[in-house]
C-alpha cells in the first residue's frame, strides 16, 4: 500500500506538471491561431500517449483500447462511460478529430480553457440544466460541421465501477438533433484509477468502442438502446478484471455487485 501510494503521488506530480506545461504552449498558440493547428494537435497526442506510457511505467497499469472498427466514418458522436480521468486521454488518439464536451468552470481556467476550444472543444454550463442545451447543440453542429467527432460521457461525471447508471437526455437530444450515429464506448478504469482514490493500482484498463446506434431512433428508443450497450459490455470487462485478480481494495458494494455478476453469469452458462 505505502510503496503504490508513492508511486500514485510521484505519476501525480508528473501527470499534473506536464499538463500544465502542455496547456501553456497549446493556450499561448491559441491566443494567435483559430482552431487546432499541426502542432497542438501533435501537442495534444503526445499527453494523451505519454500519460498512458507514465501510468504503465509509474504505477503498471495498462492500457488496451479495441473496437476502432466500429467508428463510421465521418461526423459521430461517440458516448462512452465515464469512471476515470484515463477515459479522456485512453479514448482521444482513437477518434480521429475529438471535440469533448467539457463542463464551463474548465473552459474558464487560463491556458487550461484557451487550449481546450482550440481542440474543439465544447462548452456546458451544468449549473444551467436544459438551458445549456440550445448553446451546446449549435457548438456541436458547428463542429460536425468541421469534420469533428463528438466525444460525450452520457451520465455526466464519473461513476464508480458497478454504480447504478444515471444516464442524463443531453446524449439523446444530441442524437435527434444532429442525425448522425452514436459510438457507445464501454470500460473499465475505474477499478485502477478510482474517482475518488489518491492510490492508483496495477492491472489493465480496457475500452472497447462497440457497434454504432445509426440515426432515426425516438430519444427514448435511443437512451434505452445506449444504456442497453455500455452496461453489460461494461460489465464484462469488469467481470474479467475482477476473475484476473484485483490488486486495489474493493469496497463492499462493489464485492457484492461482483458475487451477483458472477452468480448472474453462472446461471447463464447453466442455461
Amino acid at each position: 500500500m505505502i510503496v503504490q501510494a508513492l508511486r500514485s503521488l510521484i505519476f501525480y506530480t508528473v501527470f499534473i506538471g506536464q499538463t500544465a506545461v502542455v496547456a501553456i504552449i497549446i493556450g499561448t498558440v491559441a491566443l494567435f491561431t483559430r482552431g487546432p493547428t499541426a502542432l497542438t494537435r501533435a501537442l495534444a497526442r503526445y499527453w494523451c500517449w505519454s500519460n498512458i506510457w507514465l501510468l504503465r511505467l509509474l504505477v503498471g497499469i495498462r492500457t488496451e483500447v479495441g473496437g476502432e472498427e466500429n467508428i463510421p466514418p465521418g461526423g459521430c458522436i461517440i458516448a462512452a462511460k465515464h469512471q476515470s480521468d484515463w477515459d479522456v486521454f485512453a479514448i482521444f488518439p482513437h477518434t480521429g478529430r475529438p471535440a469533448y464536451i467539457v463542463k464551463k468552470e474548465l473552459m474558464n481556467i487560463p491556458f487550461f480553457g484557451w487550449a481546450a476550444r482550440s481542440l474543439d472543444c465544447i462548452e456546458v454550463d451544468r449549473k444551467k440544466g436544459a438551458d445549456a442545451i440550445p448553446a451546446m447543440m449549435a457548438e456541436a453542429r458547428a463542429a460536425i460541421g468541421r469534420g469533428c467527432r463528438i466525444v460525450i460521457f452520457p451520465e455526466g461525471t464519473r461513476k464508480a465501477p458497478l454504480a447504478p447508471p444515471d444516464y442524463r437526455w443531453g446524449t439523446a437530444k444530441m442524437y435527434e438533433a444532429l442525425g448522425v450515429p452514436v459510438v457507445p464506448v464501454a470500460l473499465n478504469s475505474g477499478l485502477f484509477w478510482g474517482r475518488n482514490s489518491l492510490v492508483l493500482w496495477p492491472g489493465t484498463a480496457r475500452a472497447r468502442f462497440l457497434p454504432a446506434i445509426p440515426p432515426g431512433l425516438s430519444s427514448r428508443e435511443f437512451q434505452a438502446r445506449l444504456a442497453a450497450a455500455i452496461e453489460p459490455a461494461s460489465d464484462a470487462l469488469i467481470l474479467a478484471a475482477a476473475r484476473d485478480g484485483l490488486r486495489g481494495p474493493l469496497t463492499p458494494q462493489l464485492r457484492a455487485r461482483l458475487a451477483e455478476l458472477e452468480a448472474s453469469k453462472a446461471g447463464g452458462d447453466a442455461a
